[in-house]
């Protein structure tokens, strides 16, 4: 879980003083929080989207690391249909895909949450069919 220590801080707290000194954004006094819940259902929104996959596959945890805040996703990799070997050769490897949507997640969630987001680990759970690469029959 995440604490109010370090409050007043950017990075991975989720609670700030909204006035009071000189680095804060807010003109009106008082604080802002965010729920880790609601970090939750960011970073499993911007999960689902990025990949394609229903939300409702994907899990995410949510904790302070370095000033910021760590993710760490489960979730299913949309594949092309093991019989489209056109869609295969040309897609890119496993690897290449999982870091290019490590980069993408880290990059979006943060723009939406305004936290940095130091850390995206992401565990493939297993393969689904891409719904949108594949070939009526």
């Amino acid at each position: 879980m995440m604490g109010a220590a370090g409050a007043g801080q950017a990075g991975g707290d989720l609670t700030r003083v909204a006035a009071g000194a000189s680095h804060d954004a807010s003109p009106y006094p008082g604080r802002i929080t965010i729920k880790e819940r609601v970090l939750v259902k960011v970073a499993e929104e911007a999960t689902a989207t990025t990949l394609r996959v229903d939300r409702g596959d994907v899990s995410v945890g949510v904790s302070e690391a370095r000033g910021g805040i760590a993710l760490t996703i489960r979730t299913p990799l949309p594949i092309p249909h093991l019989d489209d070997t056109a869609a295969i050769h040309a897609g890119a490897p496993v690897l290449e895909r999982v870091q290019t949507a490590q980069e993408q997640l880290r990059d979006r969630i943060a723009h939406v949450t305004g936290r940095e987001v130091t850390r995206v680990n992401i565990t493939i759970t297993g393969a689904v069919i891409d719904e949108q690469k594949r070939r009526v029959k």
